[in-house]
């Protein structure tokens, strides 16, 4: 669904956009559009996979659900991923932020992970993926229970290598070298 505006929205004019609500967006081609509270599974995944990375060693400054990541669409745009693995160069930039936000001339995010919705995979498959590779995020993760799939997509040279998931298959990683974790307890959340 998206908010329905008489003319496109400039990147500008979404950073400055208050509709009174703490609803999120993204902005999409100029159209907001609201981000959807989660199912029950969507966030029992999301925070398995917070624990997860904690217990990794990732430090809990380096983690963050719903962060804004602004990318390239046909105009400057903005996606809210539901778990985001920040670097520590961008840990840095980040500290002391008004608002989490990370800005096209801020350092990518090591990981994304989206985990999908109804009716909502060609978004995550498709339109994200492209502007996640053009963003330069090392690893885009797709979450899929519905399909009951887990795809991981590693950039290489500006696109993504895709590889693909299920039941107790080992998920691999290029930037979790210790990364012992399958698919099945992904799923389970």
């Amino acid at each position: 669904m998206t908010v329905a505006a008489t003319k496109k929205m400039t990147f500008e004019e979404f950073l400055n956009y208050d509709d009174g609500t703490d609803n999120l967006y993204e902005l999409e081609n100029g159209e907001l559009i609201p981000v959807s509270s989660e199912s029950d599974i969507n966030q029992r995944i999301a925070m398995f996979l917070v624990s997860f990375f904690l217990q990794l060693g990732i430090p809990s400054y380096r983690l963050r659900m719903k962060a804004e990541v602004a990318v390239h669409s046909q105009k400057v745009g903005v996606r809210v991923p539901d778990l985001v693995v920040y670097s520590e160069e961008l840990a840095q930039v980040m500290q002391g932020a008004t608002r989490s936000l990370i800005l096209m001339d801020m350092p990518p995010p090591l990981l994304v992970v989206e985990i999908v919705s109804p009716n909502q995979e060609n978004r995550d498959y498709r339109y994200k993926r492209s502007e996640y590779a053009a963003r330069g995020i090392a690893e885009y993760w797709i979450v899929d229970h519905i399909a009951q799939k887990v795809t991981v997509l590693e950039w290489v040279e500006g696109f993504y290598d895709e590889r693909v998931y299920e039941g107790e298959s080992a998920i691999a990683s290029t930037i979790f070298a210790n990364l012992q974790l399958t698919a099945a307890e992904v799923l389970q959340g």
